[in-house]
């Protein structure tokens, strides 16, 4: 038997390959992050949200998920799934969570205000998520609509987490005492 070794690189090249193929650009996913973000922080830039996003894809854990989710979507295009699981991945059945299940395996990497974040999203369904989520096209998308969205959540969250380190840093610093003496 041959000894098993990962590639690092060569998963995250499959995971950016696929999200490529079925149709999500990070600028895509960014855009979310701005929607997300937007109304806290009137400074924040599409690319600070691409930095984000390319920050939480670099995650092992997210990659994992990013192909496992298209994996079921793929198999789900092929109908190379056994029923009931077939018609209710390629249905999107209301009733099937693990989607996401999946999605939020992503989300908690980010904590609880990525989980708000993610529910967000999933009820709204803005821009990609919306698109990706219409049923009756040519592919699935069942589970890569909710893994755009966590994946979004988490960059959000993380781009909350540090502006607060920031602001805390900051206040910090202007509430040193400037002569050198200690309070």
């Amino acid at each position: 038997m041959k000894k098993y070794s990962l590639d690092s690189r060569k998963v995250e090249q499959a995971m950016n390959d696929w999200l490529h193929k079925r149709g999500v650009q990070r600028t895509d996913i960014a855009e979310l992050v701005m929607y997300l973000q937007q109304g806290y922080y009137s400074d924040l830039t599409l690319e600070e949200c691409l930095a984000s996003v390319e920050k939480v894809l670099a995650k092992r854990e997210v990659q994992n998920a990013v192909l496992t989710g298209i994996q079921l979507d793929l198999l789900a295009d092929q109908g190379k799934l056994f029923s009931p699981l077939q018609d209710m991945i390629e249905n999107d059945e209301g009733l099937y969570g693990c989607d996401e299940v999946l999605a939020l395996s992503i989300v908690n990497v980010y904590g609880s205000i990525g989980f708000t974040n993610f529910g967000y999203l999933d009820k709204v369904k803005p821009g990609i998520i919306g698109k990706l989520n219409k049923k009756g096209g040519p592919m699935v998308h069942t589970f890569l609509d909710d893994i755009v969205g966590a994946i979004a959540a988490s960059a959000a969250s993380s781009i909350a987490h540090n502006k607060q380190k920031i602001a805390e840093e900051k206040n910090a610093q202007q509430a040193e005492p400037s002569d050198g003496s200690e309070i």
